[in-house]
């Protein structure tokens, strides 16, 4: 048993030698074919990281642009909330969305339509904070017509 075991060490030995003369002679004798062979290693492997690369940046723009496309969606439910509540028709508004929070901006007549405001965009699905930039301003008194009825022709 001993002796396999030795006769297969002796014949693993002589084939690795064999390997690193042979590598080491390969290396120095390199001909135009294996140098050839070595630019074209080289070419592949360049070749490979680009591709690598240019996928690293379409996931990069993807993501950034389901992330508009997420937000255009969450930004056309809030205006739609506000636009179509009843309390809000005189109230001059303004809303940007991004990544979740929603800011309003703009005029309201009074305080109950600026409290509806950020509740409607607050119970908003997608939206994760709301900034409230709203100011309250009154809308102006109605306009009224001199009363032209009285004659100012003097009376002879």
């Amino acid at each position: 048993m001993t002796r396999t075991h030795g006769v297969v060490a002796a014949g693993l030995l002589m084939l690795a030698g064999g390997i690193g003369i042979g590598v080491g002679r390969a290396q120095q004798d390199q001909g135009p074919a294996e140098k050839t062979g070595s630019k074209l290693d080289e070419a592949g492997r360049s070749f490979k990281k680009g591709l690598e690369d240019a996928r690293d940046a379409i996931r990069d723009q993807f993501a950034r642009a389901r992330a508009s496309v997420h937000n255009m969606d969450v930004a056309s439910r809030v205006y739609g909330r506000l636009h179509w509540d009843k309390t809000l028709t005189t109230s001059t508004l303004d809303l940007d969305v991004k990544g979740g929070v929603a800011t309003l901006r703009g005029a309201v007549p009074d305080a109950k339509a600026k409290a509806k405001a950020v509740e409607l965009a607050e119970d908003t699905v997608g939206i994760s904070k709301v900034i409230d930039q709203l100011t309250i301003q009154p809308p102006p008194p109605p306009r009224t017509t001199p009363d032209t009825s009285t004659d100012a022709t003097p009376k002879t």
